[in-house]
């Protein structure tokens, strides 16, 4: 058995097989995850309608990776419910509950977390339903069996639990990540009869990257950069976010790793730009979004010359002169913007994955010594 076209032993004996099946079975996880959604309907249209209609305010909530998902989709949240949605990760909110909490305004938290094991994961819920008279919880998680997934809450909730596969072995989150993604837009979107052809058209756009663009991303992985810019907007401004902690736990901070917004980069952060640098442009599906993104990228001709640009897009890039481009689709039509996400991420990982092996690391444990690991270990909850 090949993952990413190299052989099952090979992977094992470089400490990179889980990595690298996990990274390449997110295609089928996302169909698995569809037809568990679809399976579920009911009860969680139940649950929804029900807690929505007294809902005043939704937090978007995790740690670290389970953090970004956040962020990627609070614009979509926010549109389709008519209700203010906020993105805070866990370790805001186990610090300062009494910011975001308010004890008069109804509040939906929405937890993602792989194992749900991690100290703030089950900390944020209590104290969510500690500072709030009324708080619903929607856990999306992983594990069947992590402390997330057991908790007893106060209101209304109610637990997703991802298919097995989506949870990784390896120390970073791959399937974890866009599975948990997917599986709140789905969730979000779940009165949709058109989800199935969405996510077959994921399905497409993930095989073509793990395809036709896996050798170019492994050469562009392979280049001398010591730093790395990853942009987005709207919702690639989480993918954007979970790219750079990708690439940078991968290579075990070797590679010292920024995101931001394409708007947000020109006030002060574009000074990190040198000739060791490689910039990732993750470029919106909307018209009047990519224009703003089109400026930036013109930009960058002033200034500090970057190592090395690449872009990815669902449809042909005009006018944008970099040096690679990923292109997803040649067909006109294309799927919302928050759903390419889920696929965009793939290249994220892939960076991270293959500049892991080309600096001699180990992807599935890349930490030497061992200050990052599968679930956050030293927290004490006070």
């Amino acid at each position: 058995m090949k993952y990413l076209n190299i052989d099952e032993a090979i992977l094992k004996d470089s400490g990179a097989f889980f990595t690298a099946k996990e990274i390449s079975g997110q295609p089928e996880l996302w169909m698995n995850i569809f037809e568990k959604v679809v399976a579920e309907k009911a009860e969680i249209m139940s649950f929804l309608d029900d807690v929505l209609k007294k809902t005043k305010k939704i937090i978007l909530t995790g740690a670290g990776t389970s953090g970004y998902i956040g962020y990627s989709i609070e614009g979509v949240f926010q549109r389709r419910n008519k209700i203010t949605t906020i993105s805070i990760p866990t370790t805001h909110l186990v610090s300062h509950p009494q910011d975001y909490f308010d004890p008069k305004l109804p509040t939906l938290l929405v937890s993602f977390a792989r194992s749900g094991n991690s100290p703030e994961s089950v900390a944020a819920v209590k104290l969510a339903d500690k500072y709030c008279d009324e708080c619903y919880h929607l856990v999306i998680t992983c594990d069947t069996e992590g402390n997330l997934a057991k908790c007893n809450f106060k209101n209304s909730s109610y637990v997703f639990i991802l298919p097995s596969e989506a949870n990784d072995k390896s120390l970073a989150m791959t399937g974890s990540y866009s599975g948990m993604l997917l599986s709140a837009l789905l969730i979000n979107d779940i009165k949709n009869i058109d989800l199935r052809t969405i996510v077959e058209t994921l399905q497409i756009y993930g095989h073509k990257i793990l395809g036709e663009y896996l050798e170019t991303i492994k050469k562009v992985a392979c280049l001398s950069f010591k730093r790395a810019v990853f942009l987005g907007s709207g919702p690639q401004y989480g993918t954007a976010m979970e790219s750079h902690l990708k690439l940078q736990e991968l290579s075990d901070g070797q590679v010292i790793c920024k995101n931001d917004s394409y708007l947000g980069f020109r006030h002060g952060p574009k000074a990190v730009v040198d000739g060791d640098t490689l910039i990732v442009y993750y470029f919106s599906n909307k018209k009047d979004v990519f224009r703003y993104e089109r400026d930036l990228v013109v930009s960058m001709e002033n200034g500090n010359k970057p190592l090395f640009q690449l872009g990815i897009a669902e449809g042909v890039l005009v006018d944008i002169n970099i040096d690679e481009k990923i292109v997803l689709s040649n067909e006109s039509k294309s799927i919302g913007e928050e759903y390419l996400s889920v696929s965009n991420i793939l290249l994220g990982q892939l960076l991270g994955y293959y500049k892991s092996l080309a600096i001699g690391l180990k992807p599935d444990s890349p930490s030497q010594s061992g200050a990052i690991s599968r679930v956050v270990q030293g927290v004490t909850i006070y």
